[in-house]
């Protein structure tokens, strides 16, 4: 395949003949590709930046607590206090059969543990065993807090890994030592491993002390008291369908009016969740909205400077008509200088998306121990490149046509 180098001189001389106009019509190009890449991986990092936070969460899920009451009911004051307890957890396991999993939670906030003399400040939270299917626990030693724990209120532990970080030597397994809470020593049997989530329900993973929940209600003298439920639904069951039974046996055990709005806080994990999928929807649709128009104006702006490109070229077209150049010529011409005009600096604009992208991921993973991606795939790379070569032609063939059109006759007259 012969390449016509003097065609492509051409085309190139043309581009560069009106430098400012050419950089002005090429810049509209590059913004609309740099907006339309950028928008697009930064979204994905986004998303996952966003999904890291809820990773380990059981998405069909919820949290239930006491609040102080908002209506007089039955002789009780407004603002009255009260609290969960164990006979609410069998009774809500025993006519509740929609829920899947229930785990009473009781916790202490700013305790320190201490071994040998160093110490660190964490908080202890009691927990049952399937404490593990609503909040997973990503483990780095050990194991997390089992039945025989539960039966027998032994007084072990497991610990986060910055308490172990402060606590231990790096990279040495904590397992088997005994630190001190308060005045009672427990043994580690487990560490948690760190992740990149920020959310989390009561304390920090990676901040916790958890112990076994019968452990802990003897230890601090809580008796059946809870401090709030972790709940999954049945599979196939929304939570929210959850909150009205729940609420209704909570609100008869404690003599509190049916109707008050505020004495159960219930959060639904589901809804949160989902409305975050809908942000993410929501945010990619205008990502794309915002880069194709921005690209679209660039290629009418592009078309708009090809039309004014035969308009200033109309004698030097009909001179080519008269010496034997076919229509088909000239318009092949026409097309090529708008697809490489385009072309150029759409690529541009991919390339400096990329690299903003790229500097972007290193400093968002810097200190991070899971990896955000914010590039964007080699698939929307290529489907990228070929709808700016795609709109270069589109953008010429107004221009071209006209071009094409141009009669010998029409260019001695413009003369």
């Amino acid at each position: 395949m012969r390449i016509d180098i003097d065609r492509w001189e051409e085309i190139f001389i043309t581009i560069i003949r009106n430098k400012t106009r050419s950089l002005l019509t090429a810049f509209g190009v590059f913004w609309g590709i740099f907006m339309l890449v950028a928008l697009m991986g930064g979204s994905k990092g986004v998303e996952q930046l966003l999904g890291s936070n809820f990773e380990g969460f059981a998405t069909n899920s919820c949290i239930v607590e006491s609040n102080r009451t908002g209506e007089a009911y039955k002789g009780f004051r407004k603002g009255r206090g009260w609290k969960i307890d164990m006979d609410d957890v069998e009774q809500l396991r025993r006519d509740v059969p929609e829920i899947n999993v229930l785990s009473p939670v009781i916790q202490r906030w700013g305790r320190t543990a201490y071994f040998a003399d160093k110490q660190a400040t964490g908080f202890v939270k009691g927990v049952y065993p399937d404490y593990a299917d609503f909040e997973i626990q990503h483990l780095k030693y050990g194991r997390f807090i089992n039945d025989v724990d539960i039966m027998e209120r032994r007084k072990v532990c497991m610990i986060g890994n910055r308490i172990a970080e402060e606590l231990f030597d790096a990279d040495t397994d904590p397992c088997g030592n005994f630190i001190r809470l308060d005045v009672i020593y427990y043994r580690i049997v487990g560490v948690t491993e760190s992740t990149g989530r920020n959310i989390n329900i009561g304390s920090p993973s990676y901040q916790m002390i958890a112990v076994p929940f019968s452990t802990m209600a003897q230890a601090y003298n809580r008796g059946n008291r809870v401090d709030y439920l972790c709940i999954t639904a049945q599979p196939g069951i929304k939570v929210t369908s959850l909150e009205e039974p729940i609420g209704e046996i909570l609100k008869r055990n404690h003599t509190i009016s049916a109707t008050d709005p505020q004495a159960v806080w219930f959060f639904d994990m589901e809804t949160f969740f989902s409305m975050i999928d809908n942000l993410m929807t929501v945010i990619r649709l205008l990502g794309w909205m915002v880069g194709l128009g921005t690209l679209l104006a660039g290629a009418i702006g592009v078309s708009n400077i090809m039309m004014v490109t035969v308009k200033e070229r109309t004698t030097e077209i009909g001179i080519r008509r008269a010496i034997g150049a076919r229509p088909r010529d000239i318009m092949n011409q026409i097309l090529s200088e708008s697809m490489v005009l385009t072309s150029i600096a759409g690529l541009t604009g991919i390339s400096f998306a990329v690299g903003l992208l790229q500097l972007t991921e290193t400093a968002i993973n810097m200190d991070r121990p899971d990896y955000i991606n914010f590039q964007v795939t080699f698939g929307l790379a290529v489907g990228t490149a070929l709808l700016l070569l795609t709109l270069g032609m589109l953008a010429g063939l107004a221009p071209a046509y006209r071009a094409m059109a141009v009669k010998p006759i029409d260019a001695i007259r413009d003369e």
